[in-house]
């Protein structure tokens, strides 16, 4: 089944002056929502963190308002019914929904039972729901793999499984709840060809929500939703809405090759065809013009080198026993974390300049947690070395290296143990405090808990967090938390700190105050940053280098622009070569990286003086 002209003009899904209000909030979360979904369109929502987006999605699939109960106004209908009176299990035949952390939606001790859960339910004969399995997991193409664990399974594998099991039902919209969030470029790019696939040849109505617009447009939309402040404010195509100043208004991140000919003078309009880096149209004289004209801006000025990686092997099979306990106080989940976590490292060697940012990539599995949790000494190593400031540091406490290597999980919550925040904040002072005094005995309580509270403080100011230094945890936003786990960090005065996926989740407003903090962090203060992502624009816009992992195996170290211009690299690795090469490429542009690092330093440049 293909989409055809009659289907689009079916509506399916029916907004009407909808407005809804959570029990336990004053101010509405949506507010005269009209929109209307057609019979095998595929629609794109867009939208800050708080704009709407999940509170619209939790309508389509019935959420609200069976398990999140408020106030609603106006009608909503699916298929011509009203949605209120469905109920939960009425739209779960119409609608399925793919959540964004797959593991959530895991009922099954296998793939094949996740998928036949639904059937099961609605006791379908053995025979019948065999069948309903497999042609399901075809749809995704994952028939090989139906005995494989749960925990066997890569994050791309978990989404087709999750995909498979609402395709049982044949149900005709498939809401997918920001699809990419927890995948590797590669794996993302595969799962918005299924779910295109999906669209096309199987006449799905397709829903993503999603903050990574350049990557959902590697295939195309119909529509383009844009919902802020509760409010749709454009309902758009996608060329007019990537002609528009819309997407910055809102604080959506563009497509970076469009952020590319804007900088460098290029006019956009709807007619140009902005919707993909191979079918805008440009002026590639001009594009060339700024590229011949433009001076390369200095590198960063590195003086030593803060961390030393020799021939560093490890493997879970025969070290997992081997996680040492953690001292009260040092954040204990970030060790349960790193033990769930499989990889082999094989003969990694590699150095950290001093006060440089460092990108470490790969697909899920390459081995980046693993490396960051033997680092951390949550592991030990088979063989190899470790070194910090040239010191071999085999031999100190996971507290002691605490001192000097900082590990910002990539959920703050996950690090967070008190109620308000300067007692977090000096949790670990007070920590080692409480262990110098058992050593010596001669310095008194008062006189450290003051000195705490200096650096405490000192910590706060560096991290924008001073005037909330009295507030409930509770009333922070998820990126002020997000720079409370740091300031708990910085407060032992690390030289280097470790964040695993930094910004993941978060839309353009909340990335870029989490990674201008951090490399205003690193300019200002000379701390090093070691940087886990799966972001490529991150590592574009931030790193120094980059140190490319697959397989357990260094693969590459070389500048970020070096690396996604590399073919072999992006495949071995499932990285995703930036659009910037492949606006470089169509301008006749022959030392593309020079143009990309010119781009990317004088952007990072700009902002860094705004």
């Amino acid at each position: 089944m293909t989409k055809d002209s009659a289907q689009l003009h079916s509506p399916v899904l029916v907004f009407k002056d909808f407005s809804f209000r959570y029990r336990s909030q004053a101010e509405p979360s949506l507010i005269g929502i009209n929109l209307s979904v057609n019979r095998g369109e595929k629609i794109l929502i867009l939208g800050p963190s708080g704009s709407g987006k999940s509170t619209l999605a939790h309508c389509i699939n019935g959420l609200i308002p069976n398990a999140f109960p408020g106030e609603m106004t106006g009608s909503l209908s699916i298929f011509g019914e009203d949605a209120a009176g469905l109920g939960i299990f009425g739209i779960s035949k119409k609608a399925g929904t793919v959540l964004q952390d797959t593991d959530d939606q895991f009922v099954g001790q296998s793939a094949g039972e996740d998928i036949a859960f639904a059937a099961e339910n609605d006791m379908v004969p053995v025979g019948e729901m065999r069948r309903r399995v497999k042609e399901a997991a075809e749809l995704v193409q994952f028939e090989e793999a139906l005995t494989k664990a749960p925990q066997e399974l890569s994050g791309g594998q978990k989404q087709r499984v999750s995909m498979a099991g609402v395709l049982t039902d044949d149900v005709e919209i498939l809401l997918f709840d920001e699809p990419l969030a927890n995948l590797d470029p590669a794996t993302g790019k595969q799962a918005i060809e299924t779910i295109d696939r999906l669209n096309r040849e199987q006449g799905k109505t397709v829903i993503i929500i999603e903050h990574r617009l350049e990557d959902v447009l590697h295939r195309p939309v119909d529509r383009i939703i844009l919902i802020d402040k509760g409010r749709i404010i454009a309902d758009l195509l996608p060329e007019d809405m990537l002609a528009s100043d819309l997407l910055g208004k809102t604080g959506i991140r563009e497509p970076l090759y469009l952020s590319a000919l804007r900088f460098t003078g290029c006019g956009i309009h709807a007619g140009l065809k902005p919707e993909h880096v191979e079918t805008v149209v440009f002026d590639a004289e001009k594009l060339r013009a700024w590229a011949a004209a433009e001076e390369k801006a200095d590198g960063p000025c590195r003086d030593g080198t803060i961390l030393e990686i020799r021939d560093l092997n490890f493997c879970y099979d025969t070290q997992a026993t081997s996680l040492r306990p953690q001292p009260e106080g040092t954040h204990t989940q970030a060790a349960g974390a790193a033990s769930k976590r499989h990889g082999t490292l094989e003969n990694i060697s590699f150095s950290i300049p001093k006060s440089s940012i460092t990108a470490l990539v790969g697909k899920n599995g390459a081995g980046k947690s693993t490396l960051a949790a033997l680092i951390c000494g949550f592991y030990k190593p088979a063989s190899g070395a470790i070194l910090y400031e040239g010191k071999d540091i085999a031999g100190l406490s996971i507290r002691e290296r605490a001192e000097k290597i900082g590990f910002v999980m990539q959920n703050p919550n996950h690090m967070i143990s008190f109620p308000l925040i300067y007692d977090e904040a000096a949790l670990g002072l007070r920590n080692r405090e409480l262990a110098n005094r058992k050593n010596s005995g001669q310095e008194t309580k008062l006189h450290a808990e003051n000195e705490i509270r200096e650096k405490v403080y000192e910590s706060f100011r560096i991290c924008g967090l001073y005037p909330y230094r009295n507030w409930p945890v509770s009333a922070l936003s998820y990126g002020m938390k997000k720079r409370l786990t740091i300031a708990s960090i910085l407060s032992l005065g690390p030289s280097l700190l470790i964040l695993d996926e930094p910004t993941a989740g978060q839309d353009l407003k909340h990335y870029r105050e989490i990674m201008d903090f951090l490399f205003r962090l690193n300019r200002d203060k000379g701390i090093s940053l070691l940087l886990i992502t799966h972001d490529m624009h991150l590592m574009l816009e931030y790193a120094d280098r980059a140190v490319v992992l697959s397989e357990g195996r260094i693969l590459a170290i070389d500048s970020p622009s070096a690396v996604l211009t590399d073919d072999s690299i992006i495949e071995k690795a499932s990285l995703k070569r930036t659009s910037l090469y492949d606006l470089a490429l169509r301008a006749g542009i022959t030392e593309y990286q020079g143009f990309i690092n010119r781009f990317i330093s004088l952007d990072r440049e700009k902002r860094y003086r705004q």
